[in-house]
């Protein structure tokens, strides 16, 4: 018959294992939900949710991100823009500026050090604080973001939270002013060129009318052919006159010389009219030359102002279309005060520090026996 077997005692290994747990696990545990609800101070929390949405000369039924369903890549590049400038140290020293968050976050310092800022830190070290502070919830797919802020008075979160959804929206207003910029920079520069043509072209067009002193050489020329025509038509009733002398009048008859006088007269003046349309003008110039230069100026001006209405037209389209297209900011959660604290989570955070501490002394535990089992 085989002996009982004697009875169980505790070894030093057993003690050093309940030494340790004790050490490592109950102890810290103990210290850490003393800290919880003897020096961590209450934080109180004010919540702001808004989306960015954008007019286009009607109704607007489309958020960022497309919450109906679809919606433009740079609406939602945009709110991504507007979520990481939440993050950014740029909000956090407009904000300091405003309100001095470092003294709203540093206010229970020293004696909850855990929770609070240290009001020494850099730019930096409040911007990592803001994060913890500061939880940002981002629906992509519906274009909305909600922040949730944390202080430790009422007065604070709200102050807080109002002063980012002001922020943000001088980003979004910001957003609208260069996209409307983009869209009527590049229309502008074609009016201003344009515009430069056109009057490149009309200052030509008045040093030629300046320089001939004349207005439009097509009126004076028709001018011309008047002129040249009515001294035809008396040439020609000269010559016939003329003719009729000779037959009747006497050889050296007084009124065929002057009847001479006068066709050569005629003749002389026709001649000099001639001239102006092919010959060289006391300035150098005939008519030929002066009504094609005139032509080019004129094909000219009238391109530069066809050019110039259309550039006119386009970018009033442009500016137009830049004002439908309008981002605004839309809040759907405003910023309440808060009535009462639901920061720390004292219960849920000494379950959290007890749940690593005992995982932590389990990892200690197996790597000492792992090891002594392989010696």
């Amino acid at each position: 018959m085989a002996e009982p077997a004697p009875v169980a005692r505790p070894r030093r290994r057993h003690w050093v294992l309940l030494v340790s747990l004790f050490l490592l696990v109950i102890l810290p545990s103990a210290l850490w939900g003393a800290y919880l609800w003897t020096r961590a101070t209450d934080q109180f929390s004010s919540t702001v949710g808004f989306s960015v949405r954008r007019e286009e000369g009607m109704p607007s039924m489309d958020m960022f991100g497309g919450i109906f369903g679809g919606s433009s890549s740079g609406t939602a590049s945009d709110t991504d823009i507007l979520y990481e400038f939440i993050r950014s140290p740029d909000l956090v020293q407009r904000t300091d500026a405003a309100l001095d968050i470092r003294t709203m976050f540093s206010r229970p310092w020293p004696r909850d050090f855990v929770f609070t800022f240290d009001p020494e830190g850099t730019i930096e070290d409040l911007t990592e604080y803001w994060r913890r502070q500061v939880r940002i919830y981002y629906d992509d797919s519906a274009g909305i973001i909600t922040v949730k802020v944390s202080a430790f008075t009422p007065e604070d979160a709200k102050a807080i939270a109002d002063t980012i959804f002001t922020e943000s929206e001088k980003v979004v207003n910001g957003l609208s002013d260069q996209a409307r910029l983009d869209a009527t920079r590049q229309a502008e520069a074609e009016l201003e060129k344009a515009r430069s043509v056109l009057t490149e072209a009309r200052q030509a067009m008045t040093a030629f009318r300046v320089r001939t002193r004349i207005v439009d050489p097509t009126i004076d020329l028709g001018a011309q052919m008047t002129v040249m025509t009515s001294l035809q038509g008396q040439l020609a009733e000269s010559q016939v006159a003329l003719d009729q002398l000779r037959q009747n009048a006497r050889p050296g008859d007084q009124r065929i010389k002057q009847a001479e006088l006068r066709v050569e007269s005629l003749e002389k003046q026709i001649e000099q009219e001639r001239d102006k349309f092919g010959g060289d003008t006391p300035e150098g110039e005939n008519y030929a030359q002066l009504m094609g230069e005139y032509e080019r100026l004129k094909v000219d001006l009238e391109f530069a102002e066809g050019a110039h209405q259309s550039a006119r037209v386009a970018y009033e389209s442009a500016l137009a279309t830049a004002q439908r297209q309008t981002r605004y900011l839309a809040a759907h959660i405003t910023p309440t005060v808060a009535q009462r604290s639901l920061e720390p989570s004292r219960p849920w955070l000494l379950a959290l520090g007890a749940g690593l501490a005992f995982v932590l002394w389990s990892i200690l535990i197996l790597v000492y026996y792992s090891v002594r089992d392989r010696r």
